[in-house]
């Protein structure tokens, strides 16, 4: 795909959990097995969320982030964005029970939605990219550079390399009963660095690495520190 193209996300998407059946159980199956408040926890420090700053939420599915980033900073801006309107439907109303005012907008993080809410100062994504096809990874992460202003930040947490027998045979055994292999092999070789290196990114770096019962989380970071085009 050359540097000029407009990228585009399918319009279809592996619904929570694998299964739309077993969207209502996301949130506690989540918190279950992948040791949630505490990646979450080390990503909002990490994204350091400040009055005045513009956050995106790639697949923010029940807003789970959204919501903490917010009440991290109150005077930032958070939009979450979700293709799935059951999860968006979720997040509203968790947000609202909070009275937090955080925008939701159902659909893909294309260009189309960089044109109506970007740029950004930080984008953010959770355990979105291993369910995604090697080339769709590409695309999101070039929409991401391309949607952040000169100086903005990368931050994504996801399944990664897997370290040492144990976090493999987890990983195996649940991600990848559910996703399937296809799409989450990628992640576990390590592909999300040098993807994002090649899309344009600088200053890459994983930041840390949390063992959970689906196997281990990768905290990664990178920049924009150019005004140069996407690769």
């Amino acid at each position: 795909m050359n540097t000029h193209s407009t990228d585009t996300v399918e319009a279809n998407y592996t619904p929570a959990l694998g299964l739309r059946l077993l969207t209502p159980f996301y949130d506690a199956a989540i918190a279950t097995f992948t040791r949630e408040r505490t990646w979450r926890a080390r990503l909002v420090e990490q994204i350091a969320p400040q009055t005045g700053m513009r956050i995106v939420d790639i697949g923010c599915g029940t807003g789970t982030l959204t919501r903490a980033l917010k009440q991290a900073a109150p005077g930032a801006e958070v939009i979450g964005v979700d293709p799935d309107a059951q999860m968006l439907g979720k997040a509203r109303a968790l947000a609202s029970a909070e009275g937090l005012a955080i925008t939701y907008v159902e659909g893909f993080f294309d260009d189309g939605f960089i044109a109506a809410h970007g740029p950004f100062a930080a984008v953010t994504s959770s355990l979105v990219l291993h369910q995604v096809p090697l080339e769709g990874k590409a695309a999101i992460l070039r929409s991401a550079f391309r949607s952040l202003e000169p100086g903005g930040r990368l931050h994504i947490a996801d399944y990664g390399v897997q370290p040492g027998r144990l976090m493999r045979f987890a990983f195996r055994n649940t991600v990848q009963r559910i996703d399937g292999v296809e799409d989450t092999e990628h992640n576990a070789r390590g592909v999300l660095p040098d993807l994002m290196r090649e899309v344009g990114f600088d200053a890459v770096e994983e930041t840390a690495s949390i063992p959970t019962p689906s196997g281990a989380i990768t905290l990664f970071r990178a920049g924009r520190n150019t005004t140069g085009e996407p690769r």
